[in-house]
């Protein structure tokens, strides 16, 4: 088995990124769901206006809001295809001035 996720995040007009991850969490309409190396097959609507963050090794996490779309997990990769995807903003009050 192995110890890496194969993530692909496309919104409908680009691929917004690709590449190896530990982990992969996203909000689907049945809830948070967490996604590992060696998880069961599935097919997943993620819930409108929500985020999915991408852990990947040594502590970086990567973190797109999205709107609507689906989430699939297979033997070979897990794949998020949004209908809009963009990094997210991190808040900070100096970005209000």
């Amino acid at each position: 088995m192995a110890n890496t996720l194969q993530v692909e995040l496309v919104a409908v007009e680009e691929k917004i990124w690709t590449g190896e991850a530990d982990m992969l969490v996203a909000r689907t309409t049945e809830g948070e769901l967490g996604v590992l190396p060696g998880h069961e097959q599935l097919l997943g609507q993620l819930a409108d206006d929500s985020q999915v963050r991408i852990k990947r090794a040594g502590g970086e996490q990567l973190t797109y809001d999205v709107s609507g779309g689906f989430l699939s997990v297979t033997t070979a990769k897990v794949t998020v295809l949004a209908e809009q995807a963009t990094p997210a903003q991190p808040t900070s009050p100096a970005a209000s001035h």
